[in-house]
């Protein structure tokens, strides 16, 4: 008869998750693991498999949760503009608050840790970065369908250039103590929509 585990997986990858996203991986130990997770080192083995696998298990989770509103937000009828400022604005606003500082983005670490040197995290970066920049450019190419973003523009450039301004934002708002920074390169890129 197999035992029953004497813990919530759920819990414990979120849990995982939160370590990570707050050390790194590189500075996460299995002990460590072990010890915040509060479950045995085996148990955690057999229900997630290595550090690595479950550090890949807790990026997904990221991944999946991270900003459900995104696309929804970008896809609404109407002018589309105003929901590309307010996205920018809103990692902006993310990327300058004291708890974002403190940790900033899971995906964002990801990618300056591990993704150089790690092809699977690599890969689950760049999805990500996908299901920003996917929505972003419809929104961009809606805008200028109707009439908000001039002919001249390239819908597909400005959206990877917003993208990653977007992603410049987090870093820098991980590490400055100054949120003006961040506000102020987020409402030039914005003028370069207009």
């Amino acid at each position: 008869m197999a035992r029953t585990k004497e813990f919530d997986p759920d819990a414990a990858l979120q849990s995982a998750l939160e370590l990570f996203w707050r050390r790194g991986y590189e500075a996460t130990s299995m002990a460590d693991l072990v010890e915040h997770l509060g479950i045995g080192r085996a148990s955690i083995y057999a229900t997630f498999g290595n550090k690595h696998e479950l550090y890949l298990k807790a990026l997904d989770r990221y991944a999946e949760t991270r900003d459900p509103r995104l696309v929804g937000d970008l896809s609404q009828p109407g002018p589309a503009l105003p929901a590309v400022r307010e996205l920018v604005r809103r990692f902006a606003a993310e990327a300058a608050s004291p708890d974002e500082r403190r940790h900033g983005c899971f995906i964002t670490n990801s990618a300056a840790e591990l993704a150089p040197h790690d092809p699977v995290v690599a890969r689950r970066v760049e999805i990500s970065w996908e299901h920003v920049e996917t929505p972003l450019y419809a929104a961009l190419l809606r805008a200028q369908t109707q009439g908000e973003l001039p002919e001249d523009r390239d819908p597909r450039a400005l959206a990877r250039m917003l993208f990653v301004l977007m992603q410049g934002l987090r870093v820098v708002g991980k590490a400055s103590q100054d949120p003006a920074r961040v506000r102020d390169a987020a409402e030039q890129a914005l003028a370069m929509l207009d």
